[in-house]
Parts: structure tokens; sequence; C-alpha cells
């Protein structure tokens, strides 16, 4: 009988975990104070490029901005895994940022970062749910449509 990880659980939902982003300026991409670890901004990247590049209401759809988001949280997942050797050394996810590029007049940011939420609530289950902020934005890095930060309990 396979053990139930939370990487098992992604390979469950059909997700496998990317290798960890390389950071796109001078900054680190996790630091660890105390049991927590927080996640820099990170950018719905496959392969090294953007998945989708514009802004939601205008180039990229609401679809497209979830699925944006989920692919940031993955990539965050990778952080988090490289930077503390195992996803099982999370306790709980505490604070969850999203960051939308936002066209004049779209106010649906909160649906865009579900795509983040949704993931991280059926990877961790109740550990999963936290606390969190949308915000419209003018521009992302690389032109992305969405960026992620985390903050995370650890074991």
């Amino acid at each position: 009988m396979v053990r139930l990880t939370y990487e098992n659980r992604l390979k469950e939902l059909g997700y496998s975990l990317p290798e960890p982003p390389k950071p796109v300026a001078s900054y680190v991409p996790s630091v660890r104070v105390g049991k927590l670890l927080f996640v820099s901004g990170v950018l719905p990247l496959v392969n090294d490029r953007p998945l989708y590049t514009g802004k939601l209401g205008r180039e990229v759809t609401l679809e497209q901005g979830y699925e944006a988001a989920k692919v940031a949280a993955l990539n965050a997942l990778s952080i988090i895994k490289s930077s503390l050797g195992s996803l099982e050394k999370v306790r709980r996810v505490v604070r969850l940022v999203g960051y939308v590029a936002s066209a004049e007049g779209f106010n649906e940011q909160p649906k865009v970062v579900n795509g983040a939420s949704d993931l991280l609530i059926q990877v961790f289950g109740e550990k999963g749910k936290h606390s969190r902020v949308a915000v419209g934005v003018m521009e992302l890095p690389r032109g992305a449509p969405v960026e992620i930060e985390m903050i995370v309990q650890t074991k």
C-alpha cells in the first residue's frame, strides 16, 4: 500500500512538481525564520517562460488566469520542497498573496487567485486553508498575468 503523502496526492490530482524556478532578480526563493518559511514572489513559468502573458480582462481570460495561478502555486511548492527537503515538513499554509495584472475595469482578482488556493486545499486538505490577499496590479515581471507569494508553517 502506497503511503499517502502530499506528493502522492499531487500525483493523484495529475500534477508533478517542476524544477524550482530560478529568481528573476537579486533575491532568494525562500527564507526560513523559526518555523515559518517565506516564499518569494513566484510566476507561472513553464520551462522558464510565462504560461500566458498579458492582463486579465484583456489578453488573458479568467480561466487562463486561474490556470496561471495554479501553475504559480506548483512552482511555489517546488521551492518549498527544495527548501525543506520534503512537502511533508509543511505543517500548514498560513498565507497566500496573489497579484493579478489587470486591465482597467477587471475586478475578478479573487477568482483568479482561487487557482492557487484551490490547489493548496486539494493537496494539503484542512492544512491548506489559509489567509489571503488578491490584488490587481498594473504590471508584473516578464509580462506574467499572475504572481503569488506564500508563508507556510513548518514542522
